[in-house]
């Protein structure tokens, strides 16, 4: 037998730490419907968020394999017993759901259910979604303490997904802003590159009759512009897609931002990593916010010929470095006049990720930006 509501506090405070655990809205969803199916001692437990389409964008289920939720078929709709659950505030309790004149049938996959317990997870006055189980193990059904424990549940489930779908927001608009500010780099870049191209053509063109040997070369110097600026783009179409954080890692995604910078700016801009492989997704989201915005600053103000970014770690903490031979500036000097460049910013990202930054420059002696987060 599973733990059910007789397993105590301990059990109800491990499920609702899983649940706040996940960052991704369907990790909360599928932690949800199994701490619930867990500590009710059921047999199927769902979760349904819905849409404005009389739908389900997302609907989890435990207790059904995936063979058969295949055969199931398509997502079910807003009606019955479910629509109940999303419209009534109160809890769907029932000894047989068959039975009840709401009932609708099930798809010819679908396993018979008898006892069901359901209500809505709501933030306030919005619905989230609508969670329920059906077939408590042991028979007899499901009790007033199970309803009860449900209901707890569903609280900090409607914290966790609210949470999750904040996050989600948060990083979406993240990975907007960064892809605008790479379209920039990039725009600058092939906008020079072009703008090259045609005072080159127009040279040759000129060249054409008078001295066919130098409008040769000149044409000779169009084909390598073109060649340039169609790499450019190619790199925009590559590196305007979404940030690949999740999928690729923090080593692989600023390998490919510096390529880009690297290629869009006179300066020569290098990357160099050591002993550094997976971090902790927090961890990994700060270090390249914080890579980021000291590349800004190093290639958009410090004037710099050449701006190095490392990333090292050597059994113990993880060190990363963004270190250019520009101008400088004195720090204090700078914070003072209330020009923080970014730093405030990235002092706070490290911080919130458990690490440090500092900041070492002057002027005439280049920056160097280091951040450095504990060993795990």
């Amino acid at each position: 037998m599973r733990n059910g509501p007789g397993a105590g506090l301990a059990a109800v405070s491990t499920a609702l730490l899983a649940m706040n655990r996940q960052m991704e809205v369907r990790d909360v969803l599928k932690t949800i419907v199994a701490s619930a199916r867990e500590l009710l001692d059921a047999e199927y437990a769902a979760l349904g968020v819905p849409d404005d389409h009389g739908g389900f964008a997302q609907f989890v289920v435990d207790g059904i394999g995936e063979e058969q939720w295949r055969r199931i078929g398509p997502l079910p709709r807003q009606h019955g017993i479910l629509a109940a659950m999303l419209h009534q505030p109160g809890a769907q309790r029932l000894d047989d759901v068959r039975k009840d004149p709401r009932f609708g049938g099930w798809p010819a996959a679908h396993p018979e259910m008898t006892d069901f317990l359901g209500l809505p997870v709501r933030d306030g006055d919005e619905v989230l979604g609508a969670l329920f189980l059906a077939d408590k193990h042991g028979g007899g059904g499901f009790t007033e303490e199970d309803e009860d424990l449900l209901g707890i549940l569903a609280q900090h489930a409607a914290i966790a997904l609210t949470n999750a779908r904040l996050y989600e927001r948060s990083r979406e608009l993240t990975i907007a802003e960064e892809r605008s500010r790479l379209a920039h780099e990039l725009h600058d870049a092939v906008a020079q590159k072009l703008f090259s191209l045609r005072l080159t053509a127009q040279a040759a063109a000129a060249l054409v009759t008078r001295d066919p040997d130098r409008a040769k070369d000149e044409l000779q110097q169009v084909a390598a512009l073109a060649a340039e600026a169609a790499d450019e783009l190619r790199a925009a179409v590559v590196e305007l897609r979404p940030a690949a954080l999740d999928e690729d890692g923090l080593v692989a995604t600023l390998r490919n931002q510096v390529q880009v910078l690297d290629r869009a700016h006179t300066a020569r801009v290098t990357f160099t990593c050591d002993g550094v492989r997976a971090l902790p997704a927090a961890q990994e989201e700060a270090l390249l916010r914080v890579a980021q915005e000291a590349l800004h600053n190093a290639l958009r103000h410090s004037g710099a010929s050449r701006v190095d970014v490392t990333l090292t770690r050597h059994d113990g903490p993880v060190v990363m470095r963004v270190r250019d031979d520009g101008r400088g500036f004195d720090p204090e000097s700078v914070r003072r006049a209330g020009r923080h460049l970014g730093l405030v910013s990235m002092r706070d990202r490290a911080a919130g990720a458990g690490g440090r930054l500092t900041v070492d420059s002057a002027p005439g002696e280049g920056t160097t930006i280091e951040m450095e987060l504990p060993g795990g």
